[in-house]
């Protein structure tokens, strides 16, 4: 499985669209873009994750630069998520 950051999505960009565009490569297990909590307007970017590492290799490699929407997305692959600390003030 591998997971992908997608940026410079344009405010147009749905989850819909999205899961359309990566499905001409392969299966996709799950989407989620940030959207604007007044809008509800794509914030540009979210993550794509497809089960199958060629599928997914092969949809970063040719939609990376890809004109999507007006806009040239970005593709990469997503990094690791770090551990957030307990969000108490230290003092």
């Amino acid at each position: 499985m591998k997971k992908m950051f997608i940026s410079n999505l344009a405010p147009s960009a749905s989850e819909e669209s999205v899961t359309d565009l990566f499905s001409e490569y392969g299966k996709v297990r799950s989407i989620k873009l940030a959207a604007d909590v007044f809008s509800g307007k794509c914030r540009g970017f979210g993550f794509v994750e497809m089960p199958g590492k060629a599928e997914a290799q092969k949809a970063l490699t040719e939609l990376n630069t890809f004109e999507f929407k007006g806009k040239k997305i970005i593709v990469n692959e997503a990094r690791p998520q770090k551990e957030r600390g307990g969000g108490g003030r230290r003092r």
